[in-house]
């Protein structure tokens, strides 16, 4: 990847003369199926690039209560663009119970925003939406006249975990967002990808946030290879995480969520573990956890099983003190 850096063409992509990010949102769009992508600095521009380019100053989105377009991107959406959101309380499998999304649409009425947006995400939690909730979701959303944004920030997992091309998942949505630096491996970047009229909006959305940038094709050239070479792989990861959470449920004083359609995310409890105590003993064995009442632990490319069976050992050590 960063030979495929150092040896990228490049240019400026403000006027669109960059080769290498050309080829990389070419590239997004066809894999996804849409007519076109923009090349993003990060999941949460893309993201609001998305809520920008559906909704008008004032109208709604329904979003899970829990969502990072929601929750972790700074209010955006509200503080930018003036939309307003309404959060629904996700299910146990990571949807959004579609009589509520359908509760939460505003009649035509002058007291209310507009709803214009319906936003999902896919892999919630690590968790993998059903093919045939999607499909429902779309048809919903076509009865009652919104549009549906997929916040898809690890959606090449949810295939892989499927075992269906990217673009049958991507194809119930009006627009789909996608990280290159999580599982992909990428150092930076996200797309959006959706029809040619969102995409021209997004690009002049964009230049406002400051996000044109010029020779980006040395950091578009790793979204290349990541694309290409690190979609096929994310299978290792579930398959670590899953070693990660039988290790760990071996262990009676923690508790360990760990379902069928998860992909790369082991959640664990710690119970009347003191957090702080388990977090410098880890230190100590160079593992590095961001440890509350509940630990999120995500497998990657960076992570090898040698890593998952060191991961377990220490937790025993600390736990068997």
């Amino acid at each position: 990847m960063r030979a495929a850096m150092a040896e990228a063409d490049v240019g400026d992509d403000v006027y669109r003369e960059d080769p290498t990010v050309n080829r990389l949102e070419a590239r997004a769009a066809e894999l996804l199926g849409t007519e076109s992508a923009i090349f993003c600095t990060s999941g949460t521009q893309s993201n609001l690039l998305a809520l920008l380019g559906h909704c008008a100053r004032g109208d709604e989105f329904i979003v899970g209560r829990r969502a990072h377009s929601y929750k972790y991107e700074g209010g955006g959406a509200a503080s930018l663009g003036s939309i307003h959101p309404y959060p629904l309380e996700f299910e146990s499998d990571g949807t959004l119970h579609l009589d509520s999304v359908a509760a939460a649409v505003r009649p035509e009425d002058v007291h209310f925003p507009r709803t214009t947006l319906l936003c999902l995400e896919n892999t919630q939690d690590g968790r993998v939406l059903p093919l045939d909730y999607l499909q429902a979701a779309k048809r919903l959303a076509d009865e009652l006249d919104l549009r549906v944004h997929l916040d898809g920030a690890r959606v090449f997992n949810a295939s892989v975990k499927q075992v269906v091309p990217v673009r049958n998942i991507c194809r119930h949505f009006d627009s789909i967002a996608f990280c290159l630096s999580k599982g992909l491996g990428a150092p930076v970047g996200s797309l959006l990808c959706g029809s040619a009229d969102l995409i021209r909006e997004a690009r002049r959305w964009r230049k406002t946030l400051g996000g044109g940038m010029r020779q980006a094709g040395i950091i578009a050239a790793a979204g290349l290879y990541a694309l290409e070479n690190n979609v096929d792989r994310l299978s290792e990861d579930h398959d670590n995480a899953e070693a990660l959470a039988r290790g760990l449920r071996e262990l009676d004083e923690l508790d360990v969520e760990y379902g069928d359609t998860q992909t790369n995310m082991v959640f664990v409890k710690l119970g009347k573990q003191d957090s702080g105590e388990l977090t410098e003993f880890l230190q100590a064995q160079g593992i590095l956890i961001r440890a509350s009442g509940t630990l999120r632990l995500v497998t990657h490319l960076d992570i090898s099983e040698s890593d998952i069976e060191r991961v377990v050992a220490s937790f025993k050590a600390f736990l068997s003190r």
